[in-house]
């Protein structure tokens, strides 16, 4: 079940009292600032392409102030430091929006998207509008761009020798660590493993000490977080092509005037499209790494998964709030 319905999370981002914070561009020549959270690291492809593409591109008329790691945030608290006013942009996750509007959980439901270039036509296409629409108007929140995060791998501590996983019976009482939220959850329990919620800062060790059995990632992750040191095997699921937007505060958007605004939009699509090759590269060229450390990768029984995880979706309380359509239109969208 939904830990937050839209009403209770909506108002309790009301309920911070906190005053907009969002500063606007100011009109005798001083920049404003644009703060941006994630809980990702400096090295990460989305935190490079915005501080490689994205702060140039606006740096005429906004300071970009980057926090990596969670320092200005925890995971998962930046969308309602946006609300409250206290940031101006984040990179956020349809799990992370399924927590105040349920409906976005179909974006984060397993086999949906098929690969980069289909998230970008969903991205862009009008049956996203009510979506964008509904987060800005209700949370103050506007999504600029769609980044590729890439495809999500069940990554096990164990030997293939203790654990050889063909198929999601295989995953019957691994421990395997997903983020917290009920959309994230849901897809765990989906791919027939258990899920344990728990902070990505805490994932290393974790897996280290054997609190944990795995974690799901993509491979630039698995390399950039070094969990290749406390990992034997990776089963090439596919299960998630995992995606984030780059939300931006509604405020300090319409604080700017319409060129800044352009510029601002133009220079998230080029972040996300820069990020989304170098995910892409990376991805192609890592393989051959990681089982250089000695971490055995290998494919299961990729039908057996996809029917299986589709099939949990169906009838559950995550389905039900997808509006009528939207799916067949997601679909209609793909190869």
């Amino acid at each position: 079940m939904f830990t937050l319905t839209r009403r209770a999370a909506i108002a309790s981002v009301a309920a911070l009292g906190i005053a907009a914070a969002a500063m606007p561009a100011a009109a005798d020549g001083h920049k404003t600032t644009f703060s941006m959270a994630t809980s990702g690291s400096e090295t990460d492809a989305r935190s490079e392409a915005l501080a490689k593409v994205f702060a140039p591109m606006v740096s005429g008329f906004a300071d970009y102030q980057p926090g990596y790691n969670g320092t200005l945030f925890a995971q998962g608290t930046e969308l309602e430091a946006i609300a409250g006013g206290n940031l101006t942009m984040s990179i956020a996750s349809a799990q992370e929006l399924a927590q105040f509007f349920p409906e976005f959980s179909i974006f984060a439901t397993g086999y949906v998207h098929q690969d980069a270039a289909h998230q970008v036509r969903v991205f862009n296409d009008p049956l996203m509008d009510p979506f964008k629409a509904t987060v800005e108007a209700e949370l103050g929140v506007k999504l600029l761009s769609v980044m590729y995060l890439g495809r999500r791998h069940v990554n096990l501590r164990q030997t293939r020798e203790e654990l050889d996983v063909k198929t999601p019976a295989d995953l019957a009482g691994v421990n395997l660590r997903m983020p917290g939220t009920d959309a994230w959850q849901f897809l765990g329990k989906a791919l027939g493993a258990a899920p344990t919620p728990l902070a990505f800062s805490e994932v290393y060790t974790a897996l280290s000490s054997g609190a944990i059995d795995g974690q799901d990632n993509p491979l630039p992750t698995v390399v950039d977080k070094k969990f290749y040191e406390v990992t034997k095997q990776i089963a090439l699921t596919s299960h998630l092509v995992d995606l984030n937007y780059i939300a931006f505060s509604a405020e300090t958007w319409n604080s700017l005037d319409a060129d800044q605004q352009l510029t601002v939009q133009r220079a998230a699509d080029a972040a996300a499209a820069w990020g989304r090759l170098k995910q892409l590269e990376k991805e192609n060229n890592l393989a051959d790494f990681i089982r250089s450390q000695g971490v055995e990768i290998y494919t299961p029984d990729l039908a057996a998964f996809r029917e299986h995880v589709q099939a949990q979706y169906v009838g559950s309380e995550a389905a039900a709030s997808w509006p009528d359509g939207v799916l067949d239109k997601i679909n209609a969208l793909g190869n």
